[in-house]
């Protein structure tokens, strides 16, 4: 089975940056779309960045759009959220996702900028703080 392990959160300044990654193990093929999700206590989880593995197109949430890059290694199956200028509002639990051909969970959809995109692997999430 997939498992999605993210990495590089941590607490930060307002105006600074971080990049979280997130390895995809468990699996022998390449991921169709890989993305980004967070959630702050107390409000809904939101999609934050995707990207379509092979096309390389990749979709923001408007309050991130500027500040965040989404970029991925297909062959490592893993995936990037550089997060510059970063704000109080950033702050949230940030969750890994992905959608991995063949059989496996049931699919989800979620919005990225407006563009529905399914996945069915989720992280465990890393923190990010911004003060």
């Amino acid at each position: 089975d997939v498992q999605l392990v993210e990495s590089g959160g941590g607490s930060v300044q307002t105006g600074g940056s971080l990049t979280l990654s997130c390895v995809a193990s468990g699996s022998t093929t390449t991921s169709n779309s890989m993305m980004w999700f967070r959630q702050a206590p107390g409000k809904k989880r939101e999609g934050v960045a995707a990207a379509y593995t092979r096309l390389g197109s990749t979709y923001y949430d408007d309050s991130v759009k500027g500040r965040f890059t989404i970029s991925q290694d297909s062959a490592k199956n893993t995936v990037y959220l550089q997060m510059n200028t970063l704000k109080p509002e950033d702050t949230a639990m940030y969750y890994c996702a992905a959608d991995f051909p063949g059989a496996g969970p049931q699919r989800s959809v979620a919005k990225f900028g407006g563009q529905p995109i399914a996945f069915n692997y989720y992280g465990q999430g890393t923190q990010v703080t911004v003060s």
